[in-house]
């Protein structure tokens, strides 16, 4: 790394952080409000800017290029389709949510079913946090720094060993965002790195197709070469043999965008913060029209990085990229490796420091997520109900402590070495995603069903799930030769859900009287005007992407 880079390395990230705690001081973090939910203050702006980079971190730079790099354009459906699951959100669910004046899903479910449905869904949320998402986040956001900087070569280490000393690096500088500062400190410098993370990544995508064109013309010319080269990198359907094959759009790829957009505490809390539900509406919505383009950097340049590597033989890219164990394209290094080949020497510094935005945005994130479970959902209810509101705070900021440390240790175990890492990645999600959905689904628009059906719900889902992900067989096991597919496994499980809860309603297992949401009152509950016709433009541009690269 030479000193260009380093030093604009260190301007960019200080600025971000200096702009944040500009923005953010004297701000409320004495109270559970002003702590967890931004003393529900947020805007339109801010919550898109914290939605959009709380997603868009690692898991998609690094994880959903390197899916396309081995299936090509038929991945966008991780971004697309979440477009239409946004607007689900904004006209359906977050009505809702702001009626209940909730900080919390489990404090919704409670509401909804009973204390013991609150304390497990909060217990799932911070186990699935702890060993999936944070490991797979800090993990691949390791692995792309290292690739596109070559720190293992400079420092004269080991690529395992570097990689756990940039986990500890990074876990560090986000802890103290999500720890010290709050929800608003997270997404305003969430806001700051995705002005960033967009800059940086359509220079990606900008410099990788004019490598490609080379003398020969334009970004046209480029695209021509790849379609000569692989007829089918730019089918949005996809082949049989992908995981992500058109079928499954209509089962687990749904029911995980879905889940992921409506219902996931760590997405949706930052709309819990909206000032008002106009101001939500407009944050979402205007989220939900970037996620439909999100695919001109988050899989585009995979698709560059493919070319290069498999139909030019590039000497640069074919050495950084390499083979796993199993002789197959280390996909998980394509991302960086493109960066470190295509980005002149001056803004590597920029870009790298644009990453680690996009790493401590979703960590940042994920770590305030737990605390407010934690802290909200069991230590306030079952441990001390009689908590002040600073011993409430601090047990957030230690549960958040303690979920960082776990989450680096486990990050490399889980994903070192792992191909398709992004599609393992979303198989280990459904796990929790698919029975958690299933429940509240039925919450939301099933006024009868109770707790304890919702209890055997996810319990026999967590079940189910468990057995289909880690004891299907693999590639020629039970579950491929039953379902093709396991997103299908996941659209099979939920369906059963769903029917099981409603079997035990009709055998007498119901409510008393059927539930009746209240309203708490806490924020201005008028719509944005536009909202309908917004959400109608938006769905019909997501079929219209996808209809124009199916044939």
């Amino acid at each position: 790394m030479n000193t260009t880079t380093f030093v604009s390395f260190l301007f960019f990230t200080g600025l971000v952080a200096f702009l944040t705690w500009w923005k953010t001081r004297g701000s409320d973090v004495d109270t559970d409000e002003g702590y967890f939910l931004a003393g529900r203050s947020l805007t339109g702006v801010f919550i898109a800017g914290s939605l959009l980079l709380t997603n868009l971190s690692t898991e998609q730079l690094v994880g959903l290029n390197g899916d396309s790099f081995r299936d090509g354009l038929s991945v966008m459906c991780w971004e697309v389709v979440a477009g239409i699951s946004l607007v689900v959100l904004a006209l359906v669910f977050l009505p809702r949510y702001l009626k209940s004046g909730i900080a919390t899903i489990p404090q919704f479910l409670e509401e909804r079913y009973g204390r013991g449905v609150r304390a497990l869904t909060a217990g799932i949320f911070i186990v699935a946090y702890m060993l999936i998402l944070l490991p797979f986040v800090l993990f691949l956001g390791a692995n792309g720094l290292n690739g596109m900087l070559a720190l293992n070569t400079r420092f004269g280490v080991s690529d395992y060993t570097m990689i756990w000393i940039l986990l500890v690096f990074i876990a560090s500088l986000g802890g103290a965002y999500a720890i010290f500062g709050g929800l608003r400190a997270i997404a305003v410098s969430d806001t700051f790195n995705g002005a960033g993370l967009l800059v940086g990544g359509l220079m990606i995508t900008y410099y990788s197709l004019q490598v490609i064109a080379g003398t020969d013309g334009g970004f046209g010319a480029a695209l021509q070469k790849i379609h000569e080269a692989d007829p089918d990198a730019f089918h949005s359907l996809g082949k049989a043999d992908e995981s992500t094959h058109w079928p499954t759009l209509f089962t687990g790829v749904l029911l995980l965008n879905f889940f992921y957009w409506t219902t996931n505490q760590q997405i949706i809390q930052r709309t819990f913060g909206a000032k008002n539900l106009a101001e939500g509406q407009k944050g979402v919505l205007l989220a939900a029209f970037f996620k439909i383009l999100a695919p001109l950097i988050l899989v585009l340049p995979g698709i560059a990085a493919a070319y290069l590597v498999i139909t030019v033989q590039d000497t640069q890219m074919v050495e950084s990229v390499g083979k796993t164990a199993e002789g197959e394209w280390d996909s998980s290094r394509a991302y960086g490796s493109l960066v470190a080949r295509v980005l002149p020497e001056w803004l590597l510094g920029f870009f790298a420091a644009v990453v680690i935005g996009s790493i401590l945005s979703t960590f940042n994130s994920v770590l305030n997520s737990a605390a407010t479970l934690f802290s909200l959902d069991v230590y306030k209810q079952y441990i001390r109900p009689d908590a002040t509101t600073k011993q409430v705070r601090f047990s957030g900021q230690l549960c958040s402590f303690i979920v960082a440390v776990l989450a680096v240790i486990a990050a490399p175990l889980v994903f070192y070495g792992q191909a398709g890492v992004f599609s393992f990645f979303q198989g280990l999600n459904g796990v929790y995603f698919i029975p958690l959905a299933s429940v509240i689904l039925l919450g939301l628009f099933h006024r009868t069903a109770d707790g304890r059906s919702a209890m055997t719900a996810l319990v026999v889902g967590l079940v189910l799930m468990v057995i289909g992900t880690f004891f299907g067989g693999g590639d020629d096991g039970w579950l491929n030769s039953t379902f093709k597919n396991g997103f299908h496994y996941m659209g099979a499980v939920f369906l059963f859900l769903v029917l099981l809860q409603l079997a035990m309603v009709a055998m007498g297992i119901r409510r008393d009287e059927p539930y009746q949401q209240r309203d708490a009152k806490l924020v201005d509950l008028t719509p944005w005007k536009p909202a309908p016709y917004v959400g109608g433009f938006l769905v019909l541009l997501c079929l219209g992407v996808y209809a124009f690269f199916a044939v």
